[in-house]
């Protein structure tokens, strides 16, 4: 059973900083809308979860937590199968809020959707 939706979609962290998050997620039947094609649900959620990361490496996790406020996506390219990458940079780190861009890529580099991500920073 999976205990959490990285689990569940497998998605792994690759590099991770205050500057850059990058993550992967396998393009599984898991992840696959009815006809076959990555969910752009599924790339929302690498995306929120990337920023989330990245987000939670500005702040103190003894006593602050990051959870979403909004997010947008363009999904630029359909994909049916591989590896999709997501790499997430901000753009700004205040106290209360974090707005992160997104950029998500296949295996060949190709441009598969394009993100940005706002951030709350509440105390746990």
């Amino acid at each position: 059973m999976h205990t959490t939706l990285m689990e569940a979609l497998q998605m792994r962290v690759k590099e991770k900083s205050q500057q850059l998050v990058k993550m992967e997620m396998p393009i599984t039947g898991n992840v696959k809308q009815p006809m076959g094609f990555l969910h752009g649900g599924a790339t929302v959620a690498l995306a929120e979860t990337a920023a989330s990361i990245g987000g939670m490496e500005h702040v103190n996790p003894d006593s602050q937590a990051i959870v979403g406020i909004e997010i947008n996506c363009n999904h630029i390219k359909a994909k049916k199968d591989g590896t999709i990458i997501a790499m997430a940079t901000p753009i700004h780190i205040g106290k209360t809020t974090m707005v992160w861009n997104i950029q998500i890529e296949d295996e060949r580099e190709q441009l598969i959707a394009t993100s940005r991500c706002t951030l709350g920073v509440i105390n746990r």
